[in-house]
């Protein structure tokens, strides 16, 4: 055994909190370099991903910066390869940490949302081509002329490429090849993207966001941490003016990230990119191949990607040279993650940004109530859009009092939201009829006995979606057909609908404009982000006279011919018992119906409400944000909540309903005492059952600057030891309280 063997630590993506040692002899070669045997050693540095045995398999893992805690090099196993490409920036491991302490969540799993497969370590492979030898072939035919023809210049070319240019079929190839006409030859991997161009097409801004783009420039050209709260109105060009921040970071060589909600990623969105760059950016989402992620994945890694837009767990990219992050729809709640490492992607971007450096651009033109407050307490800086580009009005919002111009019976929509739709259609533009519930009805009952449609595997109902013919829990994924009969009573034809959901709005739609071209956007019914772009880009178009749909509409879209917005209820989500519910009512409507007049001017909104003196609609009828703002941090304030509060959740969840409670219990006789701090609970949870499983919260309240993280952790180590079918999950800040 060699003396100067190193040892290292290694973090490996599993449930574990420290990492494990592991040798590195100096007689044993790099995977990829065979003259690297006396510099393997020297080599491994924090950072560097390697492979490491790992009880009976081999997985992979990053070196860590923790010392080693053994020193005895007999106990050690062998590091198996190391990929030498690829090296996790200290700041980028710094943020592993802090995330991983923040949430109180394990490293290791942290890791794991960072590593991908061993695709995305190795080199890219040549690509296999053919080129001219000088040798003719014995027998000319047209077909072979024809290929000499196209190579004519000399350069190499795939097979398939000669193929297609030549207009020959691969057996004319191949017999030139065996005739050696033509010899196989490798060409270097092709580029996975082109660089995007700082000023390929600089826009043309009006003065308001001329002097924004001018003030944003100058933050990110000064190449140290701020956050930026942009806020403007919708249609405002809020893209625009964060696009010339990305220019700025692109002249000073840095990268990029942009990230957006998942269902936001459109084409519409990647083309005003690449109109303005000259390139199309670097995708992360779902909706992509495995290969192409992994290409993505090493591209950023190595800085051959400059620019990525994604979904919120692309802030998990091991970028080595971000520069700037923009978190735009900055609001919304899907950049909260809810499994596993449970995090807020929008925070722990201004969390990245401190720790490295660079600014941090929050876009929105319904600002979360945290971020306002932020930036009215002068923590964030705060750049206002507040017109819309090219002098566009607002959308006039008008109220609909349910209670006095009630729809017809059967009937979900208001005479005089039947009446503007009407106008709308003869004028030849578009309306938008938004409901957000999904369906066609939240519960199906039986008229003669009252038997509910309940999930088996979690305490909701059953919502009906008619055009799938199928009873399906929004929550585990349990579907059932729609019985002929009552399974209660027996009873024929007693099955009734209750509530509309988008499916029964279309249903009403088809049957009053019959001749009218109706597209419904629900997640329901929109399979991946490729449809979903399709679908937009149908409507973007102009070829549908009524859209009908869900949260997907209020994302930012650009829908030219739209003019009128109808909310068939406004009133939904204000009584839900959460703390946002106000604010997250405000914010979709406000966003939904911003996606009135923003291309030809004189949109209209039309809310249909039960209770239009609640502050929330009234603000929105008024187009008084600021009173809205006012009005919901004023709330917050006197009840100390969050953002001059701290909140924490524990949801515990069993096979066994007293066994979660028992816990629940035992927890708090657990908790440390701490002035200002309080437990709240075990309660049932809103979902008190959710798969099977009996679910229990418990709600920790603390004051705005108490270290919440490190008490928690605290706390849960003097709490009894978790077993049998028990299961906890913690949330710090959480957004969610079902």
């Amino acid at each position: 055994m060699s003396s100067t063997s190193q040892i290292v630590s290694v973090l490996v993506p599993v449930y574990v909190d420290s990492c494990y040692s592991y040798r590195v002899p100096a007689d044993s070669p790099s995977l990829f370099d065979d003259d690297a045997a006396t510099r393997f050693a020297d080599r491994l540095v924090p950072g560097q991903v390697v492979r490491v045995p790992l009880g009976p398999r081999s997985v992979l893992g990053v070196v860590w910066d923790d010392p080693s805690e053994f020193s005895d090099e007999a106990r050690l196993k062998d590091v198996e390869a190391v990929y030498p490409d690829v090296c996790l920036s200290d700041d980028f491991r710094k943020f592993v940490d802090w995330i991983a302490q923040y949430t109180l969540a394990q490293r290791g799993m942290v890791l794991r949302m960072v590593l991908r497969g061993e695709e995305a370590l190795l080199p890219p492979r040549a690509v296999s081509a053919l080129r001219l030898t000088g040798t003719p072939p014995e027998r000319l035919t047209k077909a072979r002329e024809r290929v000499l023809e196209v190579m004519e210049g000399g350069l190499a070319e795939t097979k398939a490429a000669i193929a297609e240019r030549a207009g020959v079929s691969a057996s004319v190839i191949d017999g030139l090849v065996k005739g050696g006409t033509l010899s196989p030859c490798e060409l270097p991997p092709p580029a996975l993207m082109a660089a995007p161009q700082a000023d390929f097409a600089p826009p043309d801004l009006n003065a308001i966001q001329a002097a924004a783009a001018d003030e944003i420039r100058q933050i990110v050209a000064a190449r140290g941490f701020e956050t930026v709260l942009l806020d403007g109105v919708t249609g405002s060009g809020k893209t625009e003016v964060y696009f010339e921040a990305v220019a700025e970071a692109l002249r000073q060589e840095r990268q990029v990230l942009i990230l957006v909600p998942e269902i936001a990623l459109t084409d519409a969105f990647l083309t005003r990119f690449e109109s303005r760059f000259g390139v199309r950016p670097g995708e992360w989402h779902s909706g992509q191949a495995q290969r192409y992620k992994n290409l993505v994945w090493r591209g950023v890694a190595t800085g051959e990607v400059q620019v990525v837009v994604g979904a919120r767990s692309s802030l998990m990219l091991p970028f080595g040279n971000l520069g700037l992050i923009v978190v735009d729809e900055e609001h919304d709640g899907a950049y909260k993650q809810e499994d596993r490492v449970i995090y807020n992607a929008r925070d722990m971007s201004v969390v990245r940004g401190h720790l490295s450096g660079f600014p941090v651009i929050l876009a929105s033109a319904t600002p979360s109530v945290e971020s306002r407050n932020n930036a009215d307490q002068g923590r964030y800086r705060h750049i206002r859009l507040p017109s819309r580009y090219g002098g566009q009005s607002m959308p006039d919002i008008s109220l609909i009092d349910m209670r006095v111009n009630p729809p017809e019976k059967g009937s979900w929509l208001s005479p005089i939201l039947i009446d503007a739709v009407n106008e709308t259609i003869e004028a030849g533009q578009q309306s938008l009829l938004f409901l957000n519930r999904r369906g066609y009805a939240p519960l199906t009952l039986c008229r003669t006995c009252g038997h509910r449609f309940q999930c088996p595997n979690c305490s909701t109902w059953l919502v009906e979606h008619r055009f799938r013919k199928q009873l399906v829990c929004h929550h585990c994924g349990h579907s059932e057909p729609v019985p002929p009969t009552c399974p209660h009573c027996g009873d024929e034809h007693s099955l009734v609908a209750c509530g509309p959901g988008v499916e029964r709005i279309a249903e009403e739609a088809a049957s009053r404009w019959p001749d009218r071209r109706i597209v419904i956007l629900s997640s329901d019914l929109i399979h991946g982000v490729q449809q979903l772009r399709a679908e937009l880009e149908l409507i973007s178009s102009g070829q549908a006279d009524i859209v009908i749909g869900t949260q997907l509409v209020a994302k930012g879209h650009n829908f030219p011919a739209m003019t009128l917005v109808g909310v068939i209820d406004a009133d939904l989500g204000l009584a839900h018992g959460d703390l946002r519910a106000g604010e997250k009512v405000f914010q979709t409507l406000a966003q939904v119906t911003g996606r009135a007049g923003r291309i030809q001017g004189q949109g209209r909104g039309l809310l249909q409400s039960y209770v239009p003196d609640h502050p929330v609609i009234a603000a929105l009828a008024k187009g008084e944000r600021e009173e809205f703002y006012t009005y919901e941090l004023d709330q917050r304030r006197k009840a100390g909540m969050p953002p001059f509060g701290r909140l924490a959740a524990v949801i515990l969840s069993s096979e066994h309903r007293e066994a979660a409670l028992a816990y629940g219990r035992e927890m708090v006789r657990a908790v440390p005492h701490e002035e200002g701090v309080r437990v709240l609970g075990p309660a049932e949870a809103p979902i008190s059952v959710l798969r099977g499983r009996f679910r229990f919260r418990l709600l920790v309240t603390a004051p705005r600057a108490f270290p919440l993280s490190q008490w928690m952790r605290s706390w849960l180590a003097q709490s009894p030891k978790i077993a049998g079918s028990l299961r906890m999950q913690v949330d710090i800040d959480p957004v969610s309280f079902m």
